[in-house]
């Protein structure tokens, strides 16, 4: 509960140091500014902390447990490469993240999930030391199997949840930030930009990587580079932090607004 409660309230802070974000000022980049201050005014959303992460890859993440304490980070590679209705797509998108409050969603998530690993941990010490040593107690025997693939599978449950409720909010957030923009085309461009973009992300985190807008490991987007169809397992698609770009282009495609 401590550790959880200290990362709830210093989870902007501790997402930017391990992203290697840097903050910026108006004067440090006043085209980003302006174009977050004009997103944030038709939102209704305070303006939250800017911030730059110097990579050549392009992406962008957003942070903060409201909208009064939140950040948004934006890659160098973002700035230099998209078009000025790509990147608004991208910053639309993760200022929909704080205006849905999916940095809160996903914090009880995690909460959620920890508790479960832990009930189902409890659960296993609790049938071994209560009965699991006695061989012919075949009942004792019995609770002790269920108690081990209890602490096994509860645990993956759990985590296959939060990453499906990832998943969904990205959608939630390319909607809402399409609707922000009224223009879908803008971000649909954008990820299909990060789709052939091989560069690495330096700081790039199994614990961050589910708050970008599109996966920072490379070994995600292989396929849209070579221009292919992204074609997984449904098998496959549960342990991802976020939905295929192709699913994504297409749907955004497919808005009406």
């Amino acid at each position: 509960m401590l550790m959880n409660t200290l990362a709830y309230w210093h989870s902007d802070k501790i997402a930017l140091a391990m992203s290697g974000a840097k903050r910026i000022e108006r004067e440090d980049n006043p085209y980003l500014f302006r174009m977050v201050e004009n997103l944030c005014i038709t939102a209704g959303l305070p303006l939250p902390k800017v911030c730059v992460i110097n990579s050549p890859q392009i992406n962008a993440f957003a942070t903060g447990r409201d909208p009064k304490h939140a950040a948004i980070a934006v890659t160098t590679g973002a700035l230099e490469k998209l078009q000025n209705e790509e990147l608004e797509g991208v910053l639309a998108h993760e200022l929909s993240h704080i205006g849905n409050r999916d940095i809160l969603v996903s914090t009880i998530v995690v909460v959620l999930a920890g508790v479960v690993a832990i009930l189902a941990d409890w659960f296993l010490r609790i049938s071994f030391f209560g009965g699991g040593r006695d061989n012919d107690n075949r009942g004792g025997v019995l609770m002790l199997v269920i108690a081990i693939l209890a602490a096994v599978l509860a645990p993956l449950a759990a985590t296959l949840i939060q990453l499906a409720v990832s998943r969904k909010r990205e959608f939630l957030a390319d909607a809402s930030g399409a609707l922000l923009t009224r223009y879908p085309e803008g971000l649909a461009g954008a990820l299909e930009k990060i789709g052939q973009d091989g560069h690495h992300l330096r700081h790039a985190h199994n614990a961050t990587a589910h708050l970008f807008i599109a996966n920072p490991f490379k070994a995600d987007v292989p396929r849209l580079a070579r221009g292919s169809k992204e074609s997984r397992s449904w098998f496959v698609k549960l342990f991802m932090t976020h939905p295929p770009l192709e699913e994504r282009v297409r749907v955004l495609r497919g808005m009406r607004i």
